[in-house]
């Protein structure tokens, strides 16, 4: 276990700046990013596996405290254990305002209550697993709903599952907050999308499972091609048995398969080379795949479920088809590929959305509300419980009276 900071002699509080304890066992670019940010308001402690943090640390911002460990299994209960202990003895010395906990971890969100001293903020990425997704169904969803049942404030990244939450524990809506998922992915000016990308490439990113719907894009491949013959699909990723998508395969030559995982810098250069990238998944909560997109000016062509259509502007930063569709799915990346002039204004639009909605100031500056109210609730809950008021029940005003 690693704690680190460039200021590791700073006094642990700083004016009126709250202290924020940001814990996460996955997302690392995304957390990285968001504290990096964060630490422009507010004193940062990053709590994240040293396995996840370590491709993204330089992007780290110096003034955010760092406490990288080992993860160990999950089928390592007794080691399991001692981590969390000792992550709490760190965190309780840190001694933070609010702790806002990314989910999901089967000890760490049995063990979150132990945490209900301090104000709690929770984000949900998914409701609830992606059909196929065998690593994030290791945590059973009512050991996460039991994890949430515990936080003062949750975040969602979507309105879609904002209403699934809601639905599921009705008197949450008042402590809910819709923020975006924060730009990730590199850095590019408009020149670089252009002189860097290889016309006629379509990219298939992340994680592949069943939910991504990675078939129906290789049976749209025989349609493509029959208007664009130079079309190349690279499918970048890892996930499920690779071989049943590999027996799909009309035209295995027009495929450029890397199916692992994939390195930031990897990463990048995948973007900045597709003309167009595809998300034909049939199931999906919210998507960094598109940020990543945006991020490198490049259009998408995504499905209407979840909550891509709040991230996808029709027409504008690319197009929705029906998941399943594959004559749709064609048609509208064919359309992109024959049309640069309209695949370089939607890309520059996307860019434009991200920096502007996404870019890592705006979320800070977004959940930095959400952490102030969180703690002047809980504030006035722990007032009134020293006062002995009856009408408290123990616990702060918001979700833990709320949904216990």
């Amino acid at each position: 276990m690693h704690a680190s900071s460039k200021k590791k002699n700073r006094p642990l509080t700083s004016g009126n700046r709250l202290r924020i304890a940001l814990i996460s066992y996955d997302f690392g670019e995304y957390c990285v990013r968001l504290a990096s940010a964060l630490a422009q308001h507010a004193e940062v402690l990053l709590v994240i596996p040293e396995r996840i943090v370590g491709a993204h640390i330089s992007k780290l911002n110096d003034a955010v405290q760092l406490l990288s460990f080992p993860n160990p299994r999950l089928r390592q209960p007794i080691q399991q254990s001692r981590t969390i202990r000792a992550l709490f003895q760190k965190i309780h010395r840190f001694a933070p305002d609010v702790i806002h906990y990314q989910g999901t971890h089967l000890w760490f969100d049995l063990a979150f209550p132990l945490l209900r001293r301090y104000a709690l903020v929770f984000t949900i990425h998914d409701f609830e697993p992606h059909p196929g997704d065998r690593l994030s169904s290791k945590t059973p969803l009512w050991i996460e709903r039991f994890a949430r049942r515990q936080a003062d404030e949750l975040i969602v990244h979507s309105r879609q599952v904002r209403d699934l939450v809601v639905r599921d524990l009705p008197r949450s809506a008042d402590s809910i907050s819709i923020i975006p998922h924060i730009q990730i992915g590199g850095e590019s000016g408009p020149c670089e999308v252009r002189e860097e990308e290889e016309e006629n490439l379509i990219l298939f990113f992340g994680r592949i499972w069943e939910y991504k719907g990675l078939e129906y894009l290789i049976r749209a491949e025989p349609l493509i091609s029959a208007r664009v013959p130079e079309v190349r699909i690279l499918i970048a990723g890892q996930g499920e048995d690779f071989s049943r998508y590999a027996r799909m395969m009309t035209h295995p030559e027009r495929f450029e398969i890397h199916n692992k995982y994939i390195p930031e810098e990897q990463a990048v250069e995948y973007f900045r080379r597709a003309s167009v990238v595809a998300l034909p998944y049939i199931e999906a909560s919210q998507s960094g795949v598109i940020p990543f997109a945006y991020s490198a000016g490049k259009p998408v062509v995504a499905t209407k479920v979840g909550g891509l259509p709040e991230m996808v502007e029709h027409g504008q930063t690319g197009y929705l088809v029906a998941p399943r569709d594959v004559t749709g799915l064609a048609e509208s990346i064919t359309g992109l590929l024959l049309d640069a002039p309209l695949r370089h204004r939607m890309g520059a639009n996307g860019k434009r959305k991200i920096e502007m909605e996404c870019s890592p100031s705006t979320i800070a500056q977004r959940t930095m509300q959400v952490y102030r109210r969180t703690a002047d609730r809980f504030s006035a809950s722990r007032e009134q419980i020293a006062l002995g008021d009856p009408a408290s029940t123990g616990v702060s005003g918001s979700m833990k009276t709320n949904l216990r």
